[in-house]
């Protein structure tokens, strides 16, 4: 480029760079420096300040497809306040940094979509309100462009969500308020009521402490003054701003995106956003009763059961529980569904310190053996001598780190074999430390199980940890060869995956035992029904007054039979049953079945194990327009010819089972459950192939043993027992199913068979857990073949 003069501070105008560039401005020697203007070949041009040849400073910024910036930048990057407007229509006004929205700002899209908030790597993150061009609210939190988090959202009918969310969808505990005055509180699955909760008929007394934001609504359940909410609402943004000590925000220079529902409401559960078109009356007379009676009945107030949106069981609370619902009682009531079934502990809990121990020594031992070439397992690596032994004190020592716990013994059992089962089932040291050792605290489970036992859960909840009496300790170092040598053989196993023995001695002397379990409801669906099967009969029912949606339920609670596809019957029978036919000194002792892991059990002397079952639903198809349009009867009391306008024309695509069996080579992923291991099963519906099973809406699984198991579940009795008199009226549901052998740490030792003996005088020998480990084995395989009969 000629130039007349190189001292600092000269103009040059009309300048072409050998690459084809302009450049009219202020230099610093043969650098840009200072105001100045600079147009790209393309067409683009920036027109501002200078630092050193890079853009530094206020400036303006336009690109050949009409996009342009006018703001701050420093070292080159848009990075500070400024105000983007793209191709299509769409302003973005806030903080940049390195060319990216990052901090505080306010984005309006160019189908009028606004949202106000801060910003991460582009997109929404943290807490912010956005608002459709309809008039849809959110106001919550965000990660990575879709809600996500604590958050609540209003329709522009009024119905009002205060929920938690996931990937821009309702899911978990939460509280709707309907623009009538009836409210629901419960559970939500991927944006669809799933599982059990409470309705409020209008004009019932709802708890004061479920209130929604002020900001929101009004408290007689009407909308509040718009202007009033967006004062509230800015202000309260620029004071979070305020408090923030820069404006940066991240990502940018690329076509902004909205939410992707665009106009239409992210909540989708058919509870008056969406409801159905074409139908007629004639299908909805059940919900027109339901209207009548919420007319007769105002302080009417309803449990409710939904599947996947449909609601499938619904009877009046009793009185004792409707009084319960008023004041503190309901209060509290709130407060532990809101918490779930297990707490994250946190510093001051209970078990804070136990669980930093238990994080430190797994850390160290994991770390410890991980370099050593693995190798098969030999005799010395089994018993309690076979183990590694470590103090951690607080300040730290030669092997140890510094930590803020208490000082404490660490004992590892047979780490060598547990590093082996480890691998055998997939797992990678790395993700197993991050699991349970990472930044995130462990979940305690609210209530500890029978026997005493405190169960713990890794925060992506892919382990279990339970404590363990110190005769289940030696069971399973005692078992532990055998076990071994089974799991390796039989790939398929349905018994408890162990994955490490531990040990925390604390002063003075305080002894606490650990196993590492895998978690067989580690999965992406909803569990919607567990049970603990033990074949036998006393005692195995629950009270109806301590049945919630965690519990888990027993042997005379089960009202169901599962029919499963032939082959996997035969492989489920063939890993729990098989034929033996043994002889000895050419004397037939009996022909008996005995299951490949009931052998083992068996051969341990091991009773009281249980069949861990969980059940997901799948909404039967036949009631799902039936739900929509008694949602909106629930909204907004009109009749079914008015509210349903919108058809459920998806719904047709769907097979009449509520999955799909696909081979599973075809293309497409599949989701594998945690630490699966062994073969996939055939099936006959897919030509007796490996299969992977579709559920439409949700994903693809990959089916094994025990594992995304398809069925059709028939409820039948109250006893899966009792002989079913009238086939006709029997209820049928599509399920998906998990299920293996836990709890197989206790020996019928001498209190086994005084129990025995003494349950034996009061009730039929037969019916007690207490059994000799033979009969106990038989009588567990004869009642699973119940629960899982053979197809007509």
């Amino acid at each position: 480029m000629a130039r007349a003069e190189t001292s600092k501070g000269s103009i040059q105008r009309g300048n072409t760079l050998p690459n084809g560039d302009i450049y009219v401005g202020s230099f610093d020697g043969l650098v840009p420096h200072g105001p100045g203007k600079y147009m790209w070949t393309d067409g683009a041009l920036y027109d501002g300040e200078w630092d050193k040849s890079k853009m530094t400073g206020r400036g303006l910024i336009q690109w050949p497809s009409g996009a342009s910036y006018e703001g701050d930048f420093r070292g080159g990057f848009i990075d500070g306040a400024g105000t983007f407007k793209g191709v299509d229509g769409s302003v973005y006004k806030g903080s940049w940094r390195m060319n990216k929205k990052h901090g505080m700002g306010t984005m309006v899209y160019s189908n009028s979509d606004t949202y106000e908030g801060f910003w991460n790597e582009g997109l929404p993150d943290e807490f912010g309100k956005y608002t459709w061009a309809d008039g849809n609210v959110y106001i919550g939190r965000w990660k990575s462009g879709k809600m996500n988090g604590s958050g609540v959202m209003q329709w522009i009918n009024g119905d009002t969500l205060d929920c938690n969310w996931l990937n821009g969808l309702a899911h978990g505990k939460g509280y709707c308020k309907y623009a009538s005055g009836a409210c629901y509180i419960g559970t939500w699955d991927r944006g669809l009521k799933d599982g059990h909760g409470t309705f409020y008929q209008p004009g019932s007394k709802i708890p004061c402490n479920l209130e929604v934001s002020d900001c929101l609504t009004s408290h007689d359940g009407t909308s509040a003054s718009s202007s009033s909410n967006e004062k509230i609402t800015i202000g309260l943004l620029f004071l979070l701003q305020k408090l923030c000590k820069n404006w940066r925000l991240r990502r940018f220079l690329h076509r902004p995106r909205r939410i992707s529902n665009g106009t239409t409401p992210v909540f989708d559960d058919n509870s008056g956003s969406h409801l159905c078109q074409d139908v007629s009356s004639k299908s909805f007379s059940a919900d027109d009763q339901c209207l009548q009676d919420s007319e007769v009945d105002k302080d009417s107030v309803y449990e409710r059961e939904y599947v996947q949106g449909v609601l499938i069981m619904e009877q009046p609370k009793n009185e004792d529980s409707r009084m319960s619902e008023s004041g503190i009682a309901q209060e509290n009531n709130w407060e532990k569904q809101a918490k779930g079934p297990m707490e994250t502990i946190y510093k001051g809990h209970r078990s804070y310190y136990l669980m930093l121990n238990l994080q430190l020594g797994i850390r160290y031992t994991v770390g410890k053996i991980t370099p050593v070439p693995l190798r098969e397992v030999r005799s010395n690596d089994f018993g309690p001598r076979a183990r590694i032994k470590m103090y951690f004190p607080c300040e730290g020592s030669q092997y140890t780190p510094p930590h803020y716990s208490v000082d404490f013994f660490w004992k590892d059992y047979c780490p060598m074999v547990f590093r082996n089962l480890r691998e055998m089932f997939h797992i990678d040291a790395a993700d197993y430390m991050m699991s349970i050792c990472g930044g995130d605290s462990l979940k305690e489970l609210s209530s500890p199980g029978k026997s005493g036992s405190i169960f713990y859960l890794s925060q992506d909840e892919r382990f279990v940890i339970k404590t363990l009496r110190k005769t289940e300790l030696k069971i399973l170092l005692k078992m532990l060869p055998k076990y071994y040598n089974h799991v390796k053989a039989y790939d398929n196993t349905l018994i408890t995956k162990f994955f490490g023995v531990h040990r925390i001695t604390l002063k003075p002397g305080r002894k606490v035992r650990f196993v590492v379990m895998g978690n067989m409801f580690c999965t992406e669906l909803r569990i919607h029904r567990k049970y603990d099967l033990k074949g036998s009969t006393q005692g195995r029912s629950t009270k109806k007054q301590n049945i919630n949606e965690n519990t888990t339920l027993k042997d005379l609670d089960l009202s169901y039979v599962f029919h499963v596809d032939k082959p996997w019957r035969e492989a489920l029978f063939r890993q729990i049953a098989t034929f033996l036919l043994l002889f000895f000194l050419n004397i037939l002792l009996s022909s008996f079945m005995i299951a490949l892991d009931c052998m083992f059990l068996e051969s341990q002397s091991i009773i009281d194990y249980s069949m861990l079952l969980g059940i997901h639903f799948r909404a039967p198809n036949h009631l799902k327009s039936i739900t929509s349009c008694q949602n909106a009867l629930e909204t907004t009391g009109m009749s079914a010819e008015t509210e349903c306008s919108v058809a459920l024309h998806h719904e047709e695509t769907i097979s009449s089972k509520g999955f799909l069996l696909v081979a599973a080579d075809e293309p497409g992923p599949a989701v594998r459950g945690s630490h699966i291991r062994g073969s996939m099963v055939r099936a006959a519906e897919g030509g007796y192939e490996e299969v992977d099973l579709v559920l439409p809406g949700t994903g693809r699984f990959r089916v094994q043993l025990g594992v995304n198991m398809p069925a059709r579940a028939r409820k039948v009795q109250e006893d899966v027992n009792v002989e079913v008199e009238n086939r006709d009226t029997i209820e049928e549901y599509d399920v998906v199913l998990y299920l293996g052998i836990i709890d197989i740490l206790q020996e019928y030792n001498v209190s086994k068979r005084v129990e025995h003996a003494v349950k034996s005088l009061k009730f039929d020998p037969l019916s007690i857990s207490a059994v000799d480990p033979n009969l106990y084995s038989r009588r567990f395989i004869s009642f699973l073949e119940k629960v899982f009969p053979e197809q007509d």
